[in-house]
């Protein structure tokens, strides 16, 4: 159990919120009410007087987070050895393609795929374009 929760060999750093800002008041929020076991459908309603896109903002880096650490619990154990394909059971095959490097969709191990999604995602999430750190900035997440 040890090897799971090594943080130095498996997890990305937390993406976080400077405090003081809204985003970090909204972070707040947001963790104050799914930890309060309520429902998910009021959980993550707009609070009055808030942003949309910041709103979703913070959920989307929140997520992020999250996933980023279940996959570090499961990196280990996920190997190129033991997980060759990057799939969805035995139906399904996910192909990497990007502007870069691979050109063409592209069978990767799962390994390969998830270092390869989790470092474009980190991208997007770090784009000011797409996620303004300035509150009421809007960028180019909307619904």
């Amino acid at each position: 159990l040890k090897q799971v929760f090594n943080k130095d060999k498996t997890f990305r750093p937390k993406r976080k919120f400077e405090p003081g800002t809204q985003r970090f008041e909204l972070h707040k929020k947001a963790q104050a009410s799914l930890n309060a076991g309520l429902d998910l459908k009021v959980a993550v309603q707009l609070p009055p007087g808030e942003e949309q896109n910041d709103w979703v903002a913070v959920h989307v880096v929140d997520f992020f987070n999250r996933i980023n650490l279940i996959y570090g619990t499961i990196s280990d154990y996920c190997t190129e050895q033991s997980c060759p394909v990057m799939s969805g059971g035995p139906r399904y095959e996910y192909r990497w393609q990007d502007e870069h490097r691979y050109r063409r969709p592209t069978a990767l191990s799962a390994p390969q795929y998830m270092n390869l999604l989790m470092d474009w995602i980190e991208v997007q999430i770090n784009n000011e374009d797409i996620f303004p750190t300035n509150v009421g900035e809007c960028g180019a997440v909307s619904l």
